[in-house]
This record gives C-alpha cells, sequence and structure tokens, in this order.
C-alpha cells in the first residue's frame, strides 16, 4: 500500500485553504500561519476580511486551541488583527489568544472592550485578560500605575448592576490579582450576593489574592452541596496553601464530579505536607488512569516546592530562622 504523502505547507498555501469553505480546517495548514510578519499580516487581513462569518469563528477557535497545545505556535499578530472583527465571537477568541501576551499596549484596548464592546462575551473574555494583566502587573512585570488602572477598570465593572452576570463574575475574579484594599469588600459583597453564580466566582477570588485572611472562608466552602463551589474552594484552598484543609481535601479525592477531584488533586500538590504526599501517592497508583496522572503531576509539584524550600534554607544568610 502507498504511502500517503505529507503536505508542507507554506504561509500563501494555508491563506488559500483558509478561502476553501468546503474543506475542513487542517491543523497543518493553520500551523503555517505562525510567526506571521508584516508582510505576511498585510495578506492575512486581506484574505480574513472576505471569510464568511462561520469559517472565521471556527478559524479563530482552532488557532487558539493549537497554540494552547503548542506554545511553539505564535498567532499573536493575528490575534491582535481578530480584535477588530465585526463578529463578537472572532474578537472573543482574539481576546483569549492573547493569554499569553505580557505587552502593556493591551491594557488600554482590553479595558475599554471591558467597558464598551456591545457583546457580554467579549467583555467577560475582556476582563479576563485584565486580570492576567493584573497579576503581572502585582508582580512589577508592566509599567508603574497600570495595575490601578487595570484594577480600576474591572472595579467598576463589578459595581455596574447592570452588567451582565457574567461579566461581573469574570471582574471580581480577576479583581482578586490587585493588593488594593478595597478587594476585600468587592469578594466580601460577591461572596454575600443571592447570585451563586457570583458567590463562586467569590471564592475564586480569595484564592487569586493570597490573602490568608480567606483561608478559613475558602475551606469551609469544600463541603458546599453546589460541585462549582467545591471546585473553586479547592482551587483556592489549593492557591492559600492552607495545609489545615488537607483532610477535607483528601475527602474531595472520591467526589462525584470529576472536575472537582481534579482540583483537590492539584490542591494537595499545592498544600503539601506528609499527609497530602501520602493521599497523592495512593491516587497515583490507583486504576483511574486521570487521577493517576493527574497525582504524578502534583507529587512533582509538591516535590518541586520542598526543593526550592530546601535552596531557599540553604542560601540563607546565618542567623536568619526562615
Amino acid at each position: 500500500m502507498a504511502r500517503r504523502k505529507r503536505v508542507v505547507w507554506n504561509f500563501k498555501d494555508a491563506l488559500k485553504h483558509l478561502q476553501d469553505n468546503d474543506a475542513a480546517l487542517s491543523v497543518e495548514a493553520l500551523s503555517a500561519l505562525s510567526s506571521a510578519d508584516k508582510t505576511q499580516l498585510a495578506a492575512f487581513a486581506r484574505t480574513w476580511v472576505r471569510l464568511p462569518v462561520e469559517r472565521r469563528r471556527r478559524a479563530a477557535q482552532r488557532m487558539v486551541e493549537l497554540a494552547e497545545q503548542n506554545f511553539e505556535l505564535d498567532f499573536n499578530a493575528l490575534f491582535r488583527h481578530l480584535l477588530a472583527d465585526s463578529d463578537a465571537s472572532v474578537r472573543a477568541h482574539g481576546i483569549e489568544g492573547l493569554w499569553e501576551d505580557e505587552d502593556a499596549t493591551l491594557v488600554k484596548p482590553f479595558a475599554a472592550f471591558l467597558r464598551d464592546d456591545p457583546d457580554a462575551g467579549v467583555r467577560a473574555a475582556a476582563a479576563a485578560a485584565l486580570g492576567r494583566l493584573l497579576l503581572l502587573a502585582e508582580y512589577g512585570r508592566l509599567a508603574n500605575g497600570q495595575a490601578e488602572t487595570i484594577g480600576e477598570a474591572l472595579f467598576a465593572a463589578t459595581r455596574n448592576l447592570g452588567e451582565d452576570l457574567a461579566v461581573r463574575c469574570r471582574a471580581v475574579e480577576a479583581l482578586g490579582y490587585w493588593s488594593d484594599d478595597v478587594v476585600r469588600e468587592v469578594i466580601t459583597a460577591a461572596y454575600d450576593d443571592a447570585a451563586p453564580e457570583l458567590c463562586a466566582s467569590a471564592v475564586a477570588a480569595m484564592g487569586h489574592s493570597a490573602d490568608k485572611y480567606w483561608r478559613e472562608t475558602a475551606a469551609n466552602e469544600l463541603q458546599s452541596p453546589d460541585e462549582r463551589m467545591r471546585f473553586e474552594a479547592a482551587r483556592a484552598t489549593g492557591e492559600l496553601k492552607n495545609r489545615d484543609a488537607t483532610p477535607a481535601l483528601i475527602e474531595l479525592l472520591d467526589d462525584p464530579d470529576r472536575e472537582v477531584q481534579s482540583a483537590a488533586i492539584t490542591a494537595l500538590g499545592q498544600v503539601g505536607g506528609k499527609l497530602a504526599k501520602r493521599a497523592l501517592t495512593e491516587a497515583a497508583a490507583s486504576d483511574d488512569e486521570m487521577l493517576s496522572t493527574l497525582a504524578d503531576e502534583a507529587l512533582q509539584e509538591l516535590e518541586f516546592g520542598d526543593n526550592a524550600e530546601f535552596l531557599l534554607f540553604d542560601l540563607a544568610p546565618e542567623g536568619d530562622e526562615e
């Protein structure tokens, strides 16, 4: 039987493929659009505007997925072009695709999307993206003043009671990364809200804040009858490194919801300790392939964290206790 010849795509051929509306989108063809230069971007723009909206939506979605799967693919120039698309779904994919882009110039357009875009899905995507940039700003990786600019845009969205609930949820979650004193107030208000979605987002924000003040509140929600609340509580407990909640996290390894189980395993790797390590070792040896794989990864993180602690101890000046 003759072997099928492998097609090697170049940028020009990939654009022709995009225009073939009857052809299923090829991973290889889309991958060939990576790392576009200015000339190629101009050619992409001329092609893109002529594509039917469904073709644009699907291509944008697939590029986001491919970029998540393969860090060597760089569609950032194309994603930036998608921000001006007439279709809301494409704009949202453009924002999502720029998740790894640390360019501070994105702050202004993302804040404008959050404030002015007519589509709630785009505004929600912008809120989530601003959260990532806010975290970078808090780490000092963006220019001074950017944290305040981002925080104020997100804060305004949380206070807008006429805003779509999903947008307010993403804004609350994102605002958790801000070190401003107003964050506790925002999280408390969201946690006390009648909408269960907003309450769950408040718990997510507790974890993002790295504020030990929220440890007990998040741990209490590990027993919630709402699976989303248990999921967010497990993630928050891990982010807050609340080792006292280890027994409750271990109980969640038998949770009927798979996402809750996954979050609990990841959290155990973050909180560490002998009890967590023993539970993860048992999970890694189980017949449940998903739990076993995740437990192996969590054990690796736990071991890495332990090694880092030893390294810091070794490097500490004499006389330092910590």
